[in-house]
This record gives C-alpha cells, structure tokens and sequence, in this order.
C-alpha cells in the first residue's frame, strides 16, 4: 500500500474520532491569525479608544474568534454615559458573533452538542462559572442574573474581553452556539431576541396568552418591536402597539400590530386607556407587555388590562426609579396576574435561532431592524446615535 493511501487512512480515522472535524482543525488555526488586534476599550464616561494588544494564547478549552458585528445594546449606551456597573475600563459589546479561527484541541461541541469546527459562525450567551444550577435543560428555568457576560467584564490580561473588538477569546468553560445556519443580520439579533422570547415563554406560564389574546405591547424600541414579532410567529392575530413616535409605529405594523395608539395624542392616562380600548373593538387587553424603562409606563399599563387578564413587565433591565399603582384597583380588584422577565435561560437561546428563521419565513422584516452600521473605528458615534434614538438597532460590523 502506498504511503499516500495510508496517510489518507490515518486522517479520516483521526476525522472520525473527533466528532468528523477536519484532523487539522483540533488545536490549529485558520489561516493566519495576526499578532495583535484591536479592542474598543471605554476608557471614560462617553469615550472609547481603540487600544492595540498581543492576542493572547489559546489554551485547550478556548476559542478565538474573529469578530464579524455586535448590536449596541441599551446596556451598553447606559454604561457609556454613566458607567452605572463601575467597570470602566472596560471592552464592552455582548450581542456579538464571529467566526472561529484558532481553537484548543478539547474543543470539540457547543453547548447544545453541536460539532464545532474552524471556520464555524459563533454567538455566546452566558459564563456561569461554578452555578450547577444554570444548564441547558434546566426545569427550574433559572435565569442568568447572578452570570458573567463577555462585554461586561472587567478589563484584565487578556483585554479581549468583549465584541466590541477585531477578535474576542472565549474561554474554556463558557456557553457558545455554533449558528452558522444564520446570516450576520440574523446573528446579531439572537441575543435582543432571546429577552423576548423568554419573556413571551413566562407571559405563557400564566395561562392567559392564547392565540385568540388581545395583546397590548408598550413601547416601540426594538424590544417592544420584536416582542410583537415574537407573538406574530405564535399566531396571536390581534395586537396593539403603544409609542409616542409615528416612524416607530408604523415599524410596529409591519412587525405584525393590527393596531397602534399614539400616546401623545391622549391627555391623560382615561383617554389613553380608552383609546386601547377602541383599538381592540371596545374590549380592553387580555394581556400586555410593559417594554419602556419608564416608571410612568408600568403605572399606566394596569389601566390597559381587562379583569383576570395578565402582564409581563420586561421593561426595566436596570434600576429606573420607583413606579406608583394602587394595588386595590389596579391588581387585587382586577386579579390580574403579572409576571417579571429578565434576560433569558440558555434553553431560550437557543429556541431563538428557530424563532429567526420563522421570523423571516412569514416575512417580517427582521433585517429592517438594523438602521445603523458602524465600523469599530466609529464606534463612539455608533453609541452617540443609539442615545439620540435617531434609529432601532445600532450596530458595529468589522470589514
């Protein structure tokens, strides 16, 4: 036998052995990686910098991956202008994906068991450090909140930290996805979409939400946006918008609204509450979605709901100030039933590819989301458009 035919053998026994990964693709890279690599380090209240690091090894649980777009979360403008988490400074950026270039010879699946392999499109979710609790099929369906998330932490050694970056190091012992089944657009928005479908997965745990619901969803920013694109693709027909902002209701139309109420048209909280009421044939909802981070929102929303009907507030992702209600009248003698939703479980990120794909197969124009593009060179601007709301969804795409 030939030397050529058995080393022909050796590799795809090797192929085999390692899930049907290329036998070069274990401990190896794609191409050439460079030496060193930008990161967009927030260095001040309102001012990134882009900083220049050795790219750091790759140990046998990490993955490096080049970055290829991250949207500009909420988070990430509060952090800009206020640094309310005390980080700075600080790589920020987690609604990131990238393509896998260099990767540790343990390395072999993602967290939902899919092969990984160089060249694969990645997202992460969350890093759980040593919290047994927290898995993929947790039943318990314990959110993240007490997790680390890449974008969020402090600067160290390593510096590639975060998405807003030329490559991010993703280390051994983290969640990631291989979604390389979906576009860049697609990508960037898993991590925005995931919120809301956790949150539509806890407005169903309270056996109200049905096909045949009226819903209302206040607030029109891309949260409230694709809440209603989340309730479209499971079939609930009859839904209400409520936004201050023509061009944001009129978005909300094309995402699935039947419906939409303007609430600056409304003096006062009776006329607005009437105005939904009409908006649904004289019925008021049977379940809304508080979307704002603004206390007035959360005490309007109760006047909005029908007795026995529900709410999710989903609104507030940070501290935004107390909200007045008078729990006589706007919970107890209604008996409605509310819920909280915070971020999301792994088992609903996942569930999120599923629900872009079907997204887009009904045609909703998820892709319109996106309004802005950045290069990391104007990353600064990127962050000044999203506090300026001149847009939806911001974000930073590497060339």
């Amino acid at each position: 036998m030939e030397n050529k035919n058995i080393e022909e053998i050796v590799k795809k026994v090797l192929e085999s052995m390692m899930g049907g990964a290329p036998a070069s693709s274990r401990g190896a890279s794609a191409g050439t990686v460079p030496k060193t690599a930008r990161v967009a380090k927030l260095v001040e209240k309102g001012r990134f910098e882009l900083q220049e690091y050795p790219i750091p090894e790759v140990g046998d649980g990490d993955i490096l991956v080049k970055v290829e777009g991250c949207g500009v979360c909420g988070t990430d403008a509060h952090e800009f202008k206020n640094d309310p988490f005390g980080l700075i400074p600080v790589v920020l950026g987690h609604e990131g994906t990238g393509e896998i270039v260099k990767m540790g010879k343990n390395v072999k699946k993602d967290s939902a068991g899919k092969d990984l392999h160089l060249g694969d499109k990645v997202v992460t979710c969350m890093i759980f450090k040593d919290n047994p609790d927290i898995t993929m099929f947790d039943l318990n369906k314990q959110n993240v909140g007490g997790a680390d998330v890449y974008g969020l932490l402090p600067d160290d050694d390593k510096h590639f930290n975060g998405w807003f970056s030329d490559y991010i190091l993703i280390r051994a012992g983290s969640t990631v996805f291989n979604v390389s089944d979906l576009d860049l657009n697609s990508r960037v928005l898993i991590e925005p979409c995931a919120v809301l479908v956790h949150a539509v997965e806890r407005a169903k745990s309270t056996g109200i939400l049905r096909f045949n619901s009226r819903v209302a969803v206040q607030g029109c920013g891309p949260i409230g946006l694709i809440c209603i694109a989340v309730l479209r693709t499971m079939g609930v027909e009859n839904i209400t918008a409520v936004d201050g902002e023509p061009k944001r209701l009129e978005f909300a139309k094309r995402m699935g609204a039947n419906k939409t109420v303007n609430f600056k048209e409304y003096k006062g909280i009776e006329n607005l509450a009437k105005a939904v009421e009409d908006s649904f044939g004289g019925h008021l909802a049977d379940f809304a979605f508080q979307c704002t981070g603004s206390p007035v929102a959360h005490s309007n929303i109760y006047k909005f709901i029908r007795n026995g009907g529900g709410l999710c507030e989903l609104g507030f992702f940070i501290n935004g100030g107390d909200a007045t209600i008078n729990p006589h009248f706007d919970i107890c003698a209604k008996e409605i039933t509310t819920v909280g939703s915070w971020v999301y479980t792994l088992r609903d990120y996942a569930t999120t590819f599923d629900f872009l794909k079907r997204a887009k197969g009904i045609g909703l124009p998820m892709d319109d989301l996106i309004t802005h593009r950045f290069p990391l060179e104007q990353i600064n601007e990127a962050l000044q458009t999203n506090l300026s709301m001149q847009g939806l969804k911001i974000a930073i795409i590497n060339k």
